[in-house]
Protein backbone atom coordinates (compact mmCIF):
# COMPACT_ATOMS: atom_id res chain seq x y z
CA UNK A 1 0.00 0.00 0.00
CA UNK A 2 1.24 3.74 -0.85
CA UNK A 3 0.03 5.33 2.41
CA UNK A 4 0.14 3.91 5.79
CA UNK A 5 -2.46 2.92 7.45
CA UNK A 6 -3.65 5.58 10.60
CA UNK A 7 -7.33 5.63 10.90
CA UNK A 8 -9.95 3.16 12.43
CA UNK A 9 -13.48 2.35 11.76
CA UNK A 10 -15.97 1.75 14.54
CA UNK A 11 -19.27 0.44 14.15
CA UNK A 12 -21.25 1.14 16.85
CA UNK A 13 -24.69 1.70 16.12
CA UNK A 14 -26.28 -1.68 16.82
CA UNK A 15 -29.45 -1.60 19.63
CA UNK A 16 -27.68 -4.21 21.72
CA UNK A 17 -31.30 -6.64 21.98
CA UNK A 18 -29.80 -9.45 23.56
CA UNK A 19 -28.65 -7.46 26.67
CA UNK A 20 -32.20 -5.59 27.40
CA UNK A 21 -33.17 -4.31 29.33
CA UNK A 22 -29.18 -3.02 30.11
CA UNK A 23 -29.31 -1.56 27.03
CA UNK A 24 -32.78 -0.24 26.92
CA UNK A 25 -31.23 3.60 28.07
CA UNK A 26 -27.11 2.48 27.85
CA UNK A 27 -25.55 1.45 24.93
CA UNK A 28 -24.11 -2.33 24.94
CA UNK A 29 -20.49 -0.74 23.97
CA UNK A 30 -20.77 1.05 27.20
CA UNK A 31 -21.22 -2.53 29.36
CA UNK A 32 -18.13 -2.26 31.53
CA UNK A 33 -15.74 -5.25 31.13
CA UNK A 34 -14.08 -5.34 34.48
CA UNK A 35 -13.55 -1.06 35.26
CA UNK A 36 -13.85 -0.15 31.60
CA UNK A 37 -16.53 0.15 29.02
CA UNK A 38 -16.13 -2.57 26.53
CA UNK A 39 -15.36 0.43 23.85
CA UNK A 40 -12.81 1.56 25.11
CA UNK A 41 -10.45 -1.94 24.78
CA UNK A 42 -10.70 -1.53 20.98
CA UNK A 43 -10.08 2.17 20.81
CA UNK A 44 -6.87 0.99 22.80
CA UNK A 45 -6.14 -1.90 20.62
CA UNK A 46 -6.57 0.78 17.46
CA UNK A 47 -4.12 3.15 19.23
CA UNK A 48 -1.57 0.44 20.06
CA UNK A 49 -1.27 -0.43 16.51
CA UNK A 50 -0.77 3.39 15.18
CA UNK A 51 -4.10 4.24 14.55
CA UNK A 52 -4.21 7.81 15.94
CA UNK A 53 -7.50 8.87 14.20
CA UNK A 54 -10.89 6.80 14.89
CA UNK A 55 -14.41 7.17 13.33
CA UNK A 56 -17.18 5.79 15.63
CA UNK A 57 -20.25 5.02 14.05
CA UNK A 58 -22.97 5.61 16.18
CA UNK A 59 -27.20 5.86 16.56
CA UNK A 60 -29.42 7.49 18.52
CA UNK A 61 -28.99 7.08 22.25
CA UNK A 62 -25.31 7.05 21.67
CA UNK A 63 -24.15 10.26 23.17
CA UNK A 64 -22.66 8.46 26.11
CA UNK A 65 -19.99 6.94 23.71
CA UNK A 66 -19.27 10.36 22.57
CA UNK A 67 -19.08 12.06 26.19
CA UNK A 68 -16.60 8.68 27.34
CA UNK A 69 -13.81 10.19 25.07
CA UNK A 70 -14.83 13.69 25.96
CA UNK A 71 -13.76 15.72 28.92
CA UNK A 72 -15.78 15.69 32.16
CA UNK A 73 -14.43 19.11 33.66
CA UNK A 74 -16.52 18.94 36.86
CA UNK A 75 -15.30 15.39 37.44
CA UNK A 76 -11.63 16.38 36.97
CA UNK A 77 -11.82 19.44 38.93
CA UNK A 78 -13.50 17.45 41.76
CA UNK A 79 -10.57 14.70 41.79
CA UNK A 80 -7.86 17.31 41.25
CA UNK A 81 -8.89 19.34 44.41
CA UNK A 82 -9.51 15.73 46.40
CA UNK A 83 -5.63 14.92 45.54
CA UNK A 84 -7.12 11.61 43.83
CA UNK A 85 -4.51 11.18 41.20
CA UNK A 86 -5.01 7.95 40.30
CA UNK A 87 -8.31 7.93 39.55
CA UNK A 88 -7.86 11.14 37.98
CA UNK A 89 -5.29 9.24 35.19
CA UNK A 90 -7.56 6.57 34.73
CA UNK A 91 -10.28 9.44 33.51
CA UNK A 92 -8.17 10.99 31.31
CA UNK A 93 -7.23 8.06 29.53
CA UNK A 94 -9.96 7.71 27.41
CA UNK A 95 -10.08 12.09 27.08
CA UNK A 96 -6.46 11.59 25.69
CA UNK A 97 -6.43 8.58 23.76
CA UNK A 98 -6.77 9.49 19.99
CA UNK A 99 -8.54 11.91 17.98
CA UNK A 100 -11.96 10.55 18.01
CA UNK A 101 -14.99 11.58 15.63
CA UNK A 102 -18.74 10.43 15.42
CA UNK A 103 -21.24 10.30 12.15
CA UNK A 104 -24.29 8.56 12.39
CA UNK A 105 -25.38 5.41 10.45
CA UNK A 106 -29.01 7.00 9.84
CA UNK A 107 -30.63 3.61 8.52
CA UNK A 108 -30.17 0.30 10.35
CA UNK A 109 -28.92 -1.26 6.75
CA UNK A 110 -26.29 -3.36 8.30
CA UNK A 111 -22.40 -3.49 8.97
CA UNK A 112 -22.00 -3.10 5.13
CA UNK A 113 -23.91 0.08 5.54
CA UNK A 114 -22.19 1.00 8.32
CA UNK A 115 -18.51 1.17 6.75
CA UNK A 116 -19.78 2.66 3.84
CA UNK A 117 -20.64 5.77 6.08
CA UNK A 118 -16.99 6.26 6.58
CA UNK A 119 -16.31 7.04 3.04
CA UNK A 120 -16.01 10.84 3.30
CA UNK A 121 -13.94 10.40 6.27
CA UNK A 122 -11.29 7.38 5.56
CA UNK A 123 -11.20 9.00 1.90
CA UNK A 124 -8.47 7.24 -0.68
CA UNK A 125 -6.81 5.99 1.88
CA UNK A 126 -6.71 2.06 3.84
CA UNK A 127 -7.89 1.50 7.22
CA UNK A 128 -8.72 -0.25 9.55
CA UNK A 129 -12.45 -1.69 10.93
CA UNK A 130 -13.04 -3.13 14.82
CA UNK A 131 -16.24 -4.48 16.09
CA UNK A 132 -16.60 -3.26 19.14
CA UNK A 133 -17.81 -7.13 20.14
CA UNK A 134 -14.63 -8.55 19.87
CA UNK A 135 -12.22 -7.39 22.43
CA UNK A 136 -8.46 -8.41 21.26
CA UNK A 137 -6.30 -9.88 24.48
CA UNK A 138 -3.27 -7.08 24.77
CA UNK A 139 -0.36 -9.62 25.28
CA UNK A 140 -1.71 -11.08 21.50
CA UNK A 141 -1.52 -8.32 19.17
CA UNK A 142 -3.43 -9.00 15.89
CA UNK A 143 -3.94 -5.75 14.05
CA UNK A 144 -0.51 -5.20 13.52
CA UNK A 145 -0.31 -8.21 12.22
CA UNK A 146 -2.85 -7.70 9.67
CA UNK A 147 -1.59 -3.87 8.83
CA UNK A 148 1.42 -5.52 7.97
CA UNK A 149 0.13 -8.38 5.57
CA UNK A 150 -1.96 -5.89 3.74
CA UNK A 151 1.34 -3.39 3.35
CA UNK A 152 3.34 -6.29 2.10
CA UNK A 153 0.62 -7.66 0.20
CA UNK A 154 -1.49 -4.44 -1.35
CA UNK A 155 -4.28 -6.74 -0.40
CA UNK A 156 -7.39 -5.99 1.91
CA UNK A 157 -6.98 -8.29 5.06
CA UNK A 158 -9.23 -10.33 7.40
CA UNK A 159 -9.28 -11.45 10.96
CA UNK A 160 -9.93 -15.43 11.10
CA UNK A 161 -10.78 -17.67 13.76
CA UNK A 162 -10.95 -21.38 14.09
CA UNK A 163 -14.15 -22.80 15.69
CA UNK A 164 -16.32 -25.33 16.41
CA UNK A 165 -17.64 -26.95 12.87
CA UNK A 166 -20.94 -27.00 15.05
CA UNK A 167 -20.87 -23.33 15.49
CA UNK A 168 -19.86 -22.14 12.10
CA UNK A 169 -23.27 -21.30 11.02
CA UNK A 170 -22.95 -18.62 13.80
CA UNK A 171 -20.45 -16.51 11.79
CA UNK A 172 -19.26 -15.65 8.47
CA UNK A 173 -16.80 -17.86 6.94
CA UNK A 174 -14.18 -18.27 4.63
CA UNK A 175 -13.16 -21.08 2.27
CA UNK A 176 -8.91 -20.51 1.70
CA UNK A 177 -6.06 -21.24 0.19
CA UNK A 178 -2.55 -21.80 1.85
CA UNK A 179 0.08 -19.19 1.32
CA UNK A 180 4.10 -19.40 2.17
CA UNK A 181 3.21 -18.32 5.18
CA UNK A 182 1.79 -19.88 8.17
CA UNK A 183 -0.67 -17.23 9.67
CA UNK A 184 -2.09 -16.14 6.08
CA UNK A 185 -4.29 -17.59 3.67
CA UNK A 186 -5.73 -16.82 0.46
CA UNK A 187 -9.45 -16.08 0.20
CA UNK A 188 -11.14 -17.16 -2.81
CA UNK A 189 -14.65 -17.69 -0.83
CA UNK A 190 -17.07 -16.07 2.04
CA UNK A 191 -20.59 -16.86 2.45
CA UNK A 192 -22.47 -15.30 5.69
CA UNK A 193 -23.79 -17.52 8.01
CA UNK A 194 -23.97 -20.51 6.07
CA UNK A 195 -26.76 -23.30 6.99
CA UNK A 196 -25.82 -25.64 10.07
CA UNK A 197 -23.91 -28.62 8.10
CA UNK A 198 -23.03 -26.70 5.53
CA UNK A 199 -19.91 -24.38 6.26
CA UNK A 200 -17.41 -24.57 3.91
CA UNK A 201 -14.25 -24.73 6.43
CA UNK A 202 -14.50 -23.81 10.12
CA UNK A 203 -12.54 -20.84 9.73
CA UNK A 204 -14.97 -17.91 10.68
CA UNK A 205 -14.06 -14.06 10.27
CA UNK A 206 -14.25 -12.18 13.35
CA UNK A 207 -14.81 -8.29 14.00
CA UNK A 208 -10.94 -7.19 12.60
CA UNK A 209 -10.59 -5.82 9.18
CA UNK A 210 -8.07 -3.87 7.22
CA UNK A 211 -9.44 -2.81 3.85
CA UNK A 212 -8.48 -1.18 0.95
CA UNK A 213 -10.61 2.31 -0.43
CA UNK A 214 -12.07 0.06 -3.03
CA UNK A 215 -14.36 -1.35 -0.58
CA UNK A 216 -16.19 1.67 -0.97
CA UNK A 217 -17.32 1.31 -4.73
CA UNK A 218 -17.97 -1.92 -4.63
CA UNK A 219 -20.22 -1.73 -1.12
CA UNK A 220 -22.10 1.43 -3.16
CA UNK A 221 -23.74 -1.42 -5.53
CA UNK A 222 -24.11 -4.05 -3.00
CA UNK A 223 -27.50 -5.12 -3.18
CA UNK A 224 -29.08 -6.69 0.64
CA UNK A 225 -28.02 -9.87 1.44
CA UNK A 226 -28.88 -11.97 4.62
CA UNK A 227 -31.41 -10.25 6.75
CA UNK A 228 -31.98 -7.76 4.24
CA UNK A 229 -28.90 -5.48 5.35
CA UNK A 230 -26.11 -4.59 3.36
CA UNK A 231 -23.37 -7.71 4.42
CA UNK A 232 -19.89 -6.47 4.56
CA UNK A 233 -18.84 -9.90 3.56
CA UNK A 234 -20.92 -9.72 -0.05
CA UNK A 235 -18.77 -6.69 -0.88
CA UNK A 236 -15.21 -8.61 0.72
CA UNK A 237 -16.38 -11.51 -1.79
CA UNK A 238 -15.80 -9.21 -4.45
CA UNK A 239 -13.07 -7.90 -3.80
CA UNK A 240 -11.50 -11.42 -3.19
CA UNK A 241 -12.08 -12.32 -6.81
CA UNK A 242 -10.91 -9.16 -7.92
CA UNK A 243 -7.15 -9.52 -8.57
CA UNK A 244 -6.72 -5.93 -9.80
CA UNK A 245 -7.45 -4.82 -6.36
CA UNK A 246 -5.13 -7.84 -4.87
CA UNK A 247 -7.65 -9.61 -3.03
CA UNK A 248 -8.36 -10.27 0.38
CA UNK A 249 -6.09 -12.55 2.75
CA UNK A 250 -6.94 -13.91 5.84
CA UNK A 251 -4.69 -13.62 9.08
CA UNK A 252 -5.47 -16.52 11.18
CA UNK A 253 -5.54 -15.55 15.02
CA UNK A 254 -5.08 -18.29 17.38
CA UNK A 255 -4.61 -15.61 20.29
CA UNK A 256 -7.15 -14.85 23.08
CA UNK A 257 -10.63 -13.12 21.95
CA UNK A 258 -13.32 -12.39 24.23
CA UNK A 259 -16.91 -12.39 22.85
CA UNK A 260 -18.55 -9.22 24.58
CA UNK A 261 -21.86 -10.05 21.71
CA UNK A 262 -22.89 -13.02 23.83
CA UNK A 263 -24.34 -12.42 27.44
CA UNK A 264 -22.46 -15.45 28.55
CA UNK A 265 -19.26 -15.09 26.70
CA UNK A 266 -19.42 -11.74 28.41
CA UNK A 267 -19.17 -12.75 31.61
CA UNK A 268 -16.59 -15.38 30.80
CA UNK A 269 -14.88 -12.71 29.51
CA UNK A 270 -15.25 -10.58 33.04
CA UNK A 271 -13.86 -13.31 34.77
CA UNK A 272 -10.91 -14.08 32.57
CA UNK A 273 -9.53 -10.45 32.41
CA UNK A 274 -9.71 -9.50 35.86
CA UNK A 275 -8.54 -12.95 37.13
CA UNK A 276 -5.50 -11.93 35.52
CA UNK A 277 -5.15 -8.70 36.86
CA UNK A 278 -2.24 -8.18 39.81
CA UNK A 279 -4.87 -6.16 41.98
CA UNK A 280 -7.59 -8.34 41.57
CA UNK A 281 -6.92 -11.50 40.29
CA UNK A 282 -5.66 -13.50 43.84
CA UNK A 283 -8.43 -12.62 45.87
CA UNK A 284 -11.06 -13.37 42.73
CA UNK A 285 -9.13 -16.97 41.83
CA UNK A 286 -9.32 -17.78 45.62
CA UNK A 287 -13.18 -16.97 45.84
CA UNK A 288 -13.85 -18.78 42.59
CA UNK A 289 -11.98 -22.05 43.60
CA UNK A 290 -14.14 -22.12 46.97
CA UNK A 291 -17.27 -21.10 44.96
CA UNK A 292 -17.43 -23.69 42.30
CA UNK A 293 -16.73 -26.39 44.42
CA UNK A 294 -19.52 -25.71 45.88
CA UNK A 295 -21.29 -26.89 42.91
CA UNK A 296 -19.23 -30.04 42.42
CA UNK A 297 -20.51 -33.67 43.50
Amino acid sequence: MSRPITKAVIPAAGLGTRFLPATKAMPKEMLPVVDKPAIQYVVEEAVTAGLTDVLMITGRNKYALENHFDRVTELEATLKRKGDDVKLEKIMESTNLADMHYVRQGDPKGLGHAVFRARQHVGNEPFAVLLGDDIIDERDPLLPRMIDVATKRNASVVALLEVDPAQAHLYGVATVEATDTDDVVKITDLVEKPAPGTAPSNLAIIGRYVLKPEIFGVLERTEPGEGGEIQLTDAMLELAHDEASGGVYGVVFRGRRYDTGDRLDYIKAIVQLASERDDLGPDLRRWLTGFVAEFED
